[in-house]
């Protein structure tokens, strides 16, 4: 949501939707968008209390990742107001009821957030979702100017901090999970890593990422860890615009591990043994169906997103992240991309 109008600016020139910004923002500013990042926050604040899991907050980061993608892209009001109609319905039935409190100050906030998402860069976990939460709850933070109580925000850090000495992730292609979490101190990621400049050479990268792959597979160690490579890489660019720099480089290596590990999975084909490690997937993998619509395109909201659970909130922060950097990085140059991006959406 930051360089706002940048970013409306590249979504024109990127095709990413009919209308005006002027058109979008009209319908942005009636609050609704508010109300959604406050919604989205008070479900990541409260996520490790109430579930005692750290999976709920999945679908606050989709909820202000719904409000980004309306804001930062030139939907027409009409697939504004789908998108926001979608997330609404999310939110009435994981949002909790609010509860007032004394307000704390915005940048105590933001530096407990910042605080308990340094407690966890010592390597990749439940891949990149530390700083997926994290970088989500601070760009909303920021837009509001402020959110919450104390306990609010403790209740965030207490999430993040739960990070601290989990897996990478539990399903992978080729990899056993001993082994990916030795790539990101690889000598290969950490001059990777030291080329990328900035936000805009990362969302490249990524979008070049995206375009090299020949087959698609609807599994969570495919399709799925493509798609958190893109909100992976977003959430590192997130955290730079917000003057976070720090926290941008310290994720690298982590997400360029991801990015090694579907790497060698570009043109996968089942008639060969393949090493599969997850307790989820199962073989032979099905190849993943090719979306007729874009999450820019009215008629992509037509279907009730309610019956898949809104795909745990991906729905939403698949589209965010991948027009995020299509806005960064001119998708033109990257042929493939928005074409392989059909692939990772529900259909």
């Amino acid at each position: 949501m930051t360089e706002r109008s940048d970013k409306a600016n590249a979504a024109s020139s990127n095709g990413a939707g009919a209308g005006s910004s002027a058109e979008s923002r009209a319908w942005s500013s009636k609050g609704t968008g508010s109300s959604h990042l406050a919604a989205g926050l008070s479900i990541i604040a409260g996520c490790k209390a109430r579930t005692g899991d750290i999976w709920q907050a999945h679908y606050g980061a989709a909820a202000i990742a719904s409000v980004s993608f309306r804001w930062d892209n030139r939907l027409a009001p009409g697939t504004a107001d789908a998108v926001a109609r979608q997330t609404e319905a999310m939110l009435a039935v994981y949002a909790p009821q609010a509860e007032d409190g004394a307000a704390i100050a915005a940048h105590e906030a933001e530096q407990a957030i910042v605080r308990a998402l340094g407690e966890t860069l010592e390597g990749l976990h439940w891949v990149g979702h530390n700083f997926i939460y994290a970088a989500h709850a601070l760009s909303a933070l920021r837009e509001l100017g402020g959110w919450g109580t104390a306990e609010d925000i403790a209740g965030i850090a207490s999430l993040l901090r739960s990070f601290r000495g989990t897996i990478p992730g539990r399903s992978w292609i080729g990899y056993r999970v001993s082994e990916v979490k030795k790539l990101s101190a690889s000598e290969e990621i950490s001059a990777l890593s030291a080329a990328i400049d900035g936000p805009a050479a990362l969302s490249g990268l990524v979008l070049s990422e995206l375009a090299a792959f020949k087959r698609i597979y609807r599994a969570e160690a495919h399709h799925d860890l493509i798609g958190h490579m893109l909100t992976f890489s977003h959430a590192l660019n997130l955290l730079h615009d917000l003057g976070r720099e720090e926290l941008f480089r310290a994720g690298l290596p982590q997400l360029l591990a991801i990015a090694a590990v579907l790497r060698t999975s570009r043109d996968l084909g089942m008639e060969k043994p393949i090493r599969l490690m997850s307790p989820v997937d199962r073989l032979p993998l099905e190849l993943a169906r090719r979306s007729e619509w874009l999450p820019a395109e009215a008629a992509f909201w037509l279907r009730d997103f309610a019956a898949i659970d809104w795909d745990f909130g991906h729905v939403f922060k698949f589209a965010c992240s991948f027009y995020d950097h299509s806005n960064r990085a001119a998708c033109t140059a990257h042929g493939g991309a928005e074409d392989n991006f059909r692939f990772l959406l529900p259909t």
